[in-house]
Formats: structure tokens, sequence, C-alpha cells
């Protein structure tokens, strides 16, 4: 890395295996945790949960400064678009945010680099919200 030039959150979290153990630890919470069980089920009226496994890393990894494979593959990376066909109303998204503060912990990763994604996932997740 060059002098004066800041590591993306995504080689922060490890790269692609790093985005890869977060988001199987976060569908593994989504799918086991008792309170998550409201957005478990709106995964499994879209595509379900191996689809979301796949799209969610693609996503991501472009989202904390990695490859865009998202983009790549679907030719936008707009979170709208992606979540126009699910309700998403507040419990839900905090549900979501829940799930993933769950799941930075489980994967070991430092206060430091959960405040820092909690930091853009919150405002994000708020602006999801459509119902």
């Amino acid at each position: 890395m060059a002098i004066g030039t800041q590591k993306s959150l995504y080689d922060e979290i490890g790269g692609d295996e790093g985005v890869h153990r977060l988001v199987e630890t976060f569908y593994n919470i989504v799918e086991t945790d008792e309170a998550a069980k409201k957005l478990h089920i709106l995964h499994l009226r879209g595509n379900g949960i191996a689809n979301s496994k796949l799209e969610q890393h693609l996503f991501m990894s472009g989202f904390l400064g990695g490859p865009k494979l998202y983009l790549e593959k679907h030719g936008h990376a707009n979170l709208k678009t992606m979540h126009a066909h699910v309700e998403v109303d507040i419990e839900s998204k905090d549900i979501w945010l829940s799930c993933m503060k769950k799941a930075m912990s489980a994967v070991s990763m430092t206060d430091d680099i959960q405040q820092k994604l909690m930091l853009i996932f919150k405002p994000v997740a708020e602006r999801l919200v459509n119902h």
C-alpha cells in the first residue's frame, strides 16, 4: 500500500474471504435466531437464503471497496431497486442491523471495524425502509 492511501473496508475485513465469512455468518443467524424470524420469512418469500447469500456477497464486495461483482453481474448496484419487491419496515431494518452486528461479533471483527461498518450500514438501512 502506498503512503497516504487508505485501506478499504473490504481489505480491513479480510477481502473476499472476510466478506464470505461475514455473509455466511449473517445468514446463519437469520436462519437460526428466533429474534430474526421475520427477516428469515422475508428472505424465504424472495429467491431464498442461498440466493440471498450469493447476492449479498457480490454486493458487499463492491460496497466495501472491493471488486464490483454485483455491478458486473446485474449492471447496477442500487439497493432501492434490489429491494423494491420487499416490504421493508422499521422492525425489519432493525432486525437486519441486529443480525449484522451479531455476525460481525461472531467473526471476531475489531470494535473499530464494527463501528466503521455500522456507520455506513445504519443510514443505508434507514433509506431502505419503504413500508
